[in-house]
């Protein structure tokens, strides 16, 4: 199948060819025929597999065609990211998917001059990309008009609902019309993913290319136990020993991915941190540095990661597994785009073994452990609940009067990894 039998204007797959676009990807072949055709959608397919192009593809058909009706610039398009990285990138892709045609497109978030957003949309603007808090504040201002707008999409619409973004999203529905296509895209579905639908999709279309909530099935993922006092060690090992040139680290926290760069910087490892601490300038200069070889390792935070697109991205390591099992998918998804293989590392202590299990439960997978040799981890070493617990006062009364108070058992020490080679 070619994108050519799937409907799309021959402008649309002229660009398409130029950009060296063969046959469709599943997710597409699904999505743009029930695009084109004006139908809510819901559609689920892992990171890396072009979800981005199976919207924007079809919806600059739509542009172009209400174009030769009325030839008017109107924000037509309106899609909501979770990240500013993300809507930087959907902006990227409408931009080339576009060149040379009758379609602009304006991207907004916050962390950036307003004032250049707004010049820019007094330039005309047929797509616009933004953040909620961005766009929100340019509804309050009356500095846009969406009364024109045809079809909204929430890009990650997961994430969306992680981050806390419903109550604006609520906020921006108010001043959409009501009359409109409204498309979901998203690596993961959950109960709240469904549960948002049913208010906001009209008799919506569900596609799932994959079984539901899956990993990327040419990303290798390989687990090592290890104690936490070895991780950045253990990290900056792997990196120099088998010299990796790119490598994406996740933390948990901001606090977290700063200290672990300065770890690794101490090492000798090029690295940077990215997270929503740091200005847009300075994210921006860290990701281009990062692409360009500059930079060997780069660590993120999981706000700060969505969106980021990296071509042929090889390793990605969790030094932290995320609270949220859904994460580790996206996580993983920075690697292996497009066709290409990737390896995924996760460093896990024996307290995280539980967010592991959750993950397992999620992607359907049974993770065993490894361990690195000079990196093992010390089993004589007591967990929390096995460490000596304080006399009571009793016991201490006792000792003081040369008595002897009943003996205490230690519990057996028990680890949940079983050793296998690397």
């Amino acid at each position: 199948m070619s994108f050519t039998s799937l409907g799309l204007l021959k402008d649309i797959t002229n660009i398409v060819d130029q950009l060296g676009y063969a046959t469709p990807t599943p997710i597409q072949k699904a999505a743009i025929p029930s695009i084109l055709a004006n139908k809510d959608l819901m559609a689920g397919a892992q990171t890396g597999t072009g979800k981005t192009a199976a919207f924007a593809l079809p919806l600059i058909h739509s542009i172009l065609l209400k174009k030769e009706v009325d030839n008017l610039s109107h924000i037509r398009v309106l899609v909501l990211t979770p990240t500013r990285e993300l809507a930087q990138q959907v902006h990227s892709s409408f931009v080339k998917y576009s060149k040379d045609l009758m379609v602009k497109s304006v991207v907004a978030y916050g962390g950036a001059s307003i004032n250049v957003q707004i010049d820019a949309l007094k330039q005309g603007c047929d797509v616009l990309v933004a953040t909620p808090g961005r766009l929100l504040e340019l509804i309050m201002k009356n500095l846009i008009d969406l009364s024109a707008l045809q079809t909204l999409v929430l890009d990650e619409a997961d994430r969306m609902l992680d981050m806390g973004f419903i109550i604006d999203i609520q906020r921006i529905l108010k001043n959409l019309p009501e009359s409109r296509q409204t498309l979901f895209f998203s690596a993961t579905f959950n109960d709240d993913i469904f549960a948002l639908s049913k208010t906001l999709l009209n008799n919506p279309q569900l596609i799932e290319v994959d079984s539901r909530n899956t990993t990327a099935t040419q990303v290798e993922q390989t687990i090592y136990a290890v104690d936490v006092d070895k991780k950045s060690a253990l990290l900056s090992f792997l990196i120099g020993s088998k010299n990796w040139k790119q490598v994406l680290i996740f933390t948990r926290t901001k606090q977290g991915a700063d200290e672990l760069a300065k770890e690794m910087q101490k090492d000798g490892i090029a690295t940077q941190s990215i997270h929503g601490d740091k200005s847009q300038g300075a994210r921006d200069r860290v990701l281009a540095e990062f692409k360009e070889g500059k930079v060997r390792a780069l660590v993120a935070t999981d706000v700060a990661a969505r969106g980021l697109d990296i071509e042929q991205l090889q390793y990605v390591i969790n030094h932290e597994l995320p609270y949220n099992a859904e994460d580790y998918i996206h996580r993983i998804g920075r690697t292996g785009r497009a066709g290409t293989t990737g390896l995924a590392i996760s460093l896990i202590t024996e307290k995280e073994r539980y967010l592991l299990t959750d993950i397992e439960k999620l992607v359907g997978e049974q993770f065993i452990p490894q361990w690195l040799p000079g990196f093992e981890p010390d089993l004589n070493k007591p967990s929390s609940s096995q460490k000596k617990r304080e006399p009571s006062k009793k016991e201490l009364r006792a000792k003081a009067l040369g008595l002897h108070p009943n003996k205490h058992k230690k519990p057996k020490s028990k680890h949940p990894y079983k050793n296998s080679k690397s």
